[in-house]
Formats: C-alpha cells, structure tokens, sequence
C-alpha cells in the first residue's frame, strides 16, 4: 500500500472502529483464557490525554496483547515491510498501526506520531527497533527520547514477556503472558531535540522499561560477575568481562595469593604482559558473595572441578548463569566438565566456553570464542557482552561439542547440526 496514505490515514482518521473495536472483542478473552493474560501495574495508565508506551518488543503479538492495557486505542510504528501486501496493510492500519522505514531515521513516522499525541491519542514505540529474542533486552534507539521531547507527552515505561514463547510457526499454543507497566515520566518539551539529548532522555527511559523485564523474570544483562580461579584462565575471563564493563570478582585460593595478586594487578608467570584492569576485584575464594552474581565462571582445571563446585554451587543465585573453562580429564572417568556442572546446578543456566588453546590467545582475540549453552538466552547474553568488549564469538547449544573443540585452532567448527549461531 501507498505509505502516504497510510500515515494520512493514521493522522487524520484513526482507526476504523469497527475493525477495532470487533478484533479486541475477540482478542480479550482469547488473551485472559488462553494466554492467562497478566497485566501488573494498570493504575500507571493515563485514562485520556497523549501518552508514549516504550516497551521491549519479543513477538509480533506484542501491538496487539499491549493494546489491552487501556480502554481506547493505542496507535503503534510497524516496519514497512508488514504494509506491502495490500490487505494485511489495510488491516493493521485499521488497527492503529503506521509504516516506519527502519534504520532510516524516518521523518515521516516522526510526524504521524507527533499528530496522533497532538489529538490527545496513545502511541506504542519499540525502542529496540526490531524484535529482540531470546535473552536480555537489545539495546534502544534514541527515537523515543526525540518524541518524548519533541511533544511534552509522558512515557509510560513497559515489559512484556511470554509472547515469543505463544507462536511455533503458524500454531499457537497456550503460554502464560505477562505485562508490567510503570510510572509515567515526563520530560521538558523542546522545539527540537538534539541527537544528544534525545539519547540522554533515552537513556533514562530505557532503564525504567528494563527494571519492569527484570521484575517479570526475564533477563538481565550482565552487571556483575564472580570468576572462580586466578589461573591463567580466571584471569583471561576476568579480563575480558571487565572490558565489556562487567564489574568481576575474581577469587583466589587462600588470603595470601588474594593479596599479592591484588596488589601487584598482575601474574607473569601465569598470563605474562597482562594486567588486570580496575574493574577487577581480586578477593580470596572463602570471602565471595555469589548471590549477588549475575555470574558465576568455573575456570579451574578438571580435578579441581568438583570440590569448588561442591564449595561454592549452593551459594549461586537462583537467577544467575554459570560459565564452566575446565581443563584435562574429569576424575574418575573423564566425562564433560559442562554436564558435571549441569547434573548438580540447573542446566538451562550452565554454558561452557572452548575456543582457543591458552588463554593468552583468547585475550589476544584474534580466536574465536566457542560458547555452549542449552539455553538460547544465556547464550546470547553472553556472546552480547564479549562481542561488546570487541570478542569474537560463536555460539551453539551443544556443551559437550563445544568443550571437545577447547585447545583446537580455529579452523576446527563446531558442527552446524548442533545450532551454531556466528555472533
């Protein structure tokens, strides 16, 4: 369809009431019955005036579940792409929905949402841009921060979560789905918003949407982490963590490694030229605090695996992940370091990482990373946060596969049939 006369028709006309008001008739209790609709925090919903919803975007339902959190309409961006077939086009129209050319900076979108606020109506923005599944949230876009500016109307932070689990190609299947909405923030309204403004304002929006994910369960990124192990390979991960601006304490066998590593920043007998930045806390392994973890890194070699486990496993926050770099056989059988971890902490948390042959060769980064996980999410969590500290990265889902390729070069893969994903 003519995207001009989409937009016209978003500004000027609205949605079509019939189309509307019949598809929510029948959306509602299929939502509630079905999905077992949760929706926390309904009295932060402004009942008329213009208001901005900023919220994660997981599925292509979310427009639609989020449209049930108030009694009128909600009016909400949706790529270009949706609005080529004609009568799908005309469809979500009806239902609210304008064209955004993505990654264009679209001026055009921008005035149909400022007209839509202008008449006193609601608008829905994706800061993500795109769909983001699974793991933690993607990062905003400073759109948002510009309209909040621009218009003067406040912004209701939201989450949603459970919708990506809804679909499995065109079958729908009953999933519980949730909905949290915050306060409403306001902002000083400018004629026109800098690039630098609007991601400042964006930038305090963005954490009031991610304190409602994480209050829902889903998961966050990687604040703080806990590495267990000052060899070579603790330090390398410490490292590395700390580069992607991971607060890490890294845990020594006794009190005394603990304070001589800690004050000389530095080990050259173990990982030479590398000194470790102040990012790193350097504690004695007795005196770590892991339930405050976001999490927990297993590098120590084979034997050693099972008595650390056995200290520190309990002490593991429930919501944490664990990363396992175990070297040599696993007494007394051999056996995957991975799956010895997993037996005894839940295994959707627990990824092994493989890759390089030393662990100077993975700081040196020029190898790439070889991350297992079984869970997609804390797969894609940590590729984010080396990928951020300039890693190469793969991921894939089979931890003994990953752990068999540890100490190979880089020209042996993981096999594909296993889910390797590139970074």
């Amino acid at each position: 369809m003519d995207s001009e006369a989409l937009h016209r028709r978003a500004r000027e006309k609205g949605v079509q009431p019939v189309v509307y008001w019949l598809m929510r008739a029948i959306l509602q209790p299929v939502a509630h019955l079905y999905w077992r609709l949760s929706r926390i925090g309904r009295e932060h919903v402004p009942a008329e005036g213009p208001v901005i919803f900023a919220s994660n975007h997981r599925s292509f339902l979310d427009p639609f579940i989020l449209g049930l959190i108030a009694r009128r309409p909600i009016y909400y961006v949706a790529k270009e792409e949706l609005f080529r077939h004609r009568l799908l086009g005309w469809v979500l129209n009806a239902l609210g929905a304008f064209p955004v050319r993505r990654g264009t900076g679209d001026e055009e979108m921008v005035r149909t949402a400022k007209a839509i606020l202008a008449r006193g109506d609601a608008v829905l923005i994706f800061p993500e841009g795109t769909r983001v599944r699974p793991g933690p949230l993607g990062r905003p876009k400073r759109g948002v921060g510009r309209l909040a500016l621009e218009t003067g109307a406040p912004v209701v932070p939201v989450a949603i979560i459970g919708t990506e689990a809804v679909r499995n190609g065109w079958r729908f299947r009953p999933h519980k789905v949730r909905v949290r909405i915050g306060r409403p923030l306001t902002f000083p309204r400018v004629a026109e918003a800098s690039p630098q403004l609007a991601a400042a304002v964006t930038d305090r929006i963005w954490p009031c949407v991610m304190l409602q994910w994480e209050w829902l369960g889903g998961l966050a990124p990687l604040r703080r982490a806990a590495v267990v192990g000052a060899g070579s390979w603790g330090m390398a991960l410490a490292t590395m963590l700390a580069r992607a601006g991971v607060a890490v304490d890294l845990a020594a066998r006794t009190p005394d490694t603990a304070a001589v590593l800690g004050a000389a920043r530095a080990n050259p007998r173990e990982l030479p030229g590398v000194v470790l930045p102040a990012g790193v806390r350097v504690v004695p392994a007795a005196e770590l605090d892991l339930a405050r973890q976001d999490l927990v890194v297993f590098a120590v070699p084979a034997h050693a695996l099972a008595a650390v486990v056995a200290e520190h496993g309990a002490g593991v926050h429930p919501r944490a992940g664990v990363l396992v770099r175990s070297w040599g056989v696993l007494p007394p059988l051999g056996g995957s370091a991975g799956a010895f971890v997993a037996d005894r902490l839940p295994a959707a948390r627990v990824a092994t990482l493989g890759g390089p042959a030393t662990a100077r060769q993975a700081l040196d980064g020029d190898v790439p990373l070889l991350i297992g996980a079984a869970d997609r999410g804390r797969g894609r969590q940590l590729r984010d946060a080396l990928a951020a500290a300039g890693f190469q990265v793969t991921v894939g889902d089979d931890l003994r596969a990953v752990e068999l390729a540890a100490g190979t070069v880089p020209s042996v893969p993981v096999p594909a049939a296993h889910g390797v994903r590139a970074a």
